[in-house]
Formats: structure tokens, sequence, C-alpha cells
């Protein structure tokens, strides 16, 4: 028994194939069809083709840049819970979403407790960036400390510096979380400072600015030039509750 061969493609799905206009070499049969059939002129059956070319490719290239970012899991504002915490400023957030501080190359800083929705914010807003067309990288403070120590080590740093100041948005996660020695305060340092004024950046951290020096080994000088460069352009968003993860055992 043979295999039954596939008819032979047409110099047009050829060509379609070899300019990788797969929307097209899909779909311009039948969309002839259906413009044969309700008398469509010959540009309106054009536009038809090109319109679902070019959905298709700005559909893959959103889906690039979410892949490319790194999200630990995908969030939207729509579901973020706004009654949990017991502060937040809502209307403040709404405002942040509408994508400005991304085209000014500003930042956005969420301080609060754990539990509160820090990350699902700051990730709801890469998301936003990404399908607005910018290019964003998720990471937390710690997995940036860390691949850019072992870069350091490699003779790699600059080179790696780059992957988290190239984009035009980076969501720093995470900040405080977790002690930070000297090498790690100077590395973060880095970044903060190469992404000024060149990209927006997004952090979430559990700890006051008065505190911060405690995230940067007790360094006050250190601590003084990154508040500067983050908080020159700058929006803070402060949230107050008690841990949503918390909820079921806080209700019972």
């Amino acid at each position: 028994m043979t295999d039954e061969k596939k008819p032979p493609e047409n110099l047009l799905e050829q060509n379609l194939k070899y300019l990788k206009l797969s929307f097209m070499k899909d779909q311009y049969q039948d969309l002839a069809a259906q413009a044969s059939k309700k008398h469509r002129s010959h540009v309106s059956y054009l536009e038809k083709l090109v319109d679902g070319e070019a959905a298709l490719r700005r559909d893959r290239s959103i889906q690039r840049r979410i892949r490319l970012a790194r999200f630990p899991v995908i969030k939207t504002l729509d579901q973020f819970n706004w009654n949990w915490p017991k502060k937040i400023n809502r209307l403040q957030v709404q405002n942040i979403s509408r994508m400005q501080f991304v085209k000014k190359k500003s930042n956005v800083i969420f301080l609060g407790g754990v539990g509160l929705g820090k990350t699902h914010l700051a990730s709801a807003l890469g998301y936003m960036a990404c399908l607005n067309g910018a290019t964003v990288l998720f990471a937390t403070a710690i997995d940036v400390i860390n691949t850019l120590a072992v870069a350091q080590k490699a003779g790699r740093l600059k080179q790696e510096l780059k992957k988290y100041t190239r984009p035009a948005l980076m969501i720093l996660d995470e900040l405080g979380f977790l002690p930070i020695d000297k090498a790690g305060s100077d590395i973060l340092f880095q970044v903060i400072s190469g992404r000024y004024e060149q990209g927006a950046l997004v952090i979430t951290s559990n700890k006051a600015f008065k505190n911060w020096p405690e995230i940067f080994n007790n360094d006050s000088t250190l601590t003084s030039a990154i508040l500067d460069r983050l908080l020159h352009h700058a929006e803070t968003v402060i949230i107050k509750g008690k841990s949503y993860r918390m909820k079921d055992q806080i209700d019972s």
C-alpha cells in the first residue's frame, strides 16, 4: 500500500511559503471563494488577506514578547482582588496601567508586606506592556545578583548586564526579601544605574524606603545613590494589609 501523495504546490503557494506568509497561504483559497460569492472587489479581497496576515504576526510577536519576559505566571489587573488590601490606591494603579511610564522611561515601585499582591500587579503591568509592543524582562533581585555574579567571575559581566538594561521594561521582584552582601549590592546598583533614564523599571519590595540601607548591606551611601536614581522619575504605590495567602487562616 503506497502513501497518498499530496498535490503539488502551485507557484503562488510556493512563493507565499517562501515569503513566510502563512495566513495567506492557508486562507487565500477560502477568502477568494468568499469574495467571489459576495462580489467583493480585488482590493477588498487583498485587504482581507493582508489584515489576516498582519493580525497573525501581531499575535505571534506578542506571544514571543510574553515568552521572553519570563513571567512566573501570567497575571492581569482584572484578576486582582482590590478588596483584600487594607490600603491601596486603585485609581493610581489604573492610571499607571495606561503605560505612559514605559514611554517616559520612568519607574514604578510597589511597597508593602508579603502576600498583598505586589508581584501580581507588577506582572500585570509587564503583561500589558507586552501587549502594547514593549520588550519586558521579569526577574527577582536574587536571581539577577546570582546570574551576574557568575558572569562577573567569568569576565562576562558587561555582556550579561545588557540583558537587564536592554528591555524597555524590567520588573525587579522581591527586593529586600533576602539579605544582599556588598558584591550583590554593587551588582544591583549597576543594573539600576544602567537603566536610569534608559528604560522603565518596576520594583516590588517589602521594606519602606527608610529601611533600604538594610537591603544594601547597610551601605547608606550606595542606598542614597540607588534611591536618587530610582525616585527621580517614579511613582510609589503603598499597599497595606494582611497577607492574602493567610486569608483562610485569618478567617477561620
